[in-house]
């Protein structure tokens, strides 16, 4: 910078954000930024029979009743998110279950575990299983 008057300044801060606006949204791994990576494990969809679905849901279940009592300090209303997990759990107990109860159930949980990441994930995942085997 010899004889020069111009100062050495850093470039402007670029902002890698992500901007996502109305409805709802579910997100996989993602990165952002310089140099970001994100990873995941296999991923894969599978046409599943009645058993296999059932077998899915049931496992998320447990995976999100584990989780509730997990992060239960965490969310703004354990009691209401226990409640709501009952009622899916007993509508899907249902010789048919009603595909309105189901998503209202399903609607209201997520909005519980909210506040929760890893609650989110998994009642996300169970959404997707309930949809997929019973056509909600």
């Amino acid at each position: 910078m010899s004889g020069s008057n111009e100062v050495d300044r850093p470039d402007p801060p670029v902002n890698n954000g992500l901007v996502i606006n109305g409805g709802t949204h579910y997100v996989g791994n993602q990165a952002i930024g310089n140099q970001a990576q994100a990873f995941s494990g296999t991923v894969a969809f599978q046409p599943q029979d009645a058993e296999q679905a059932a077998v899915r849901t049931a496992e998320l279940l447990a995976l999100v009743t584990q989780l509730l009592t997990e992060h239960r300090a965490a969310l703004a209303d354990p009691e209401a998110t226990t409640r709501e997990l009952r009622r899916l759990r007993e509508e899907l107990a249902e010789a048919e279950p009603q595909p309105t109860v189901l998503r209202r159930a399903l609607t209201r949980l997520t909005e519980f575990v909210q506040p929760v990441t890893p609650l989110v994930v998994a009642v996300g995942e169970l959404t997707q299983s309930v949809r997929g085997a019973l056509g909600v």
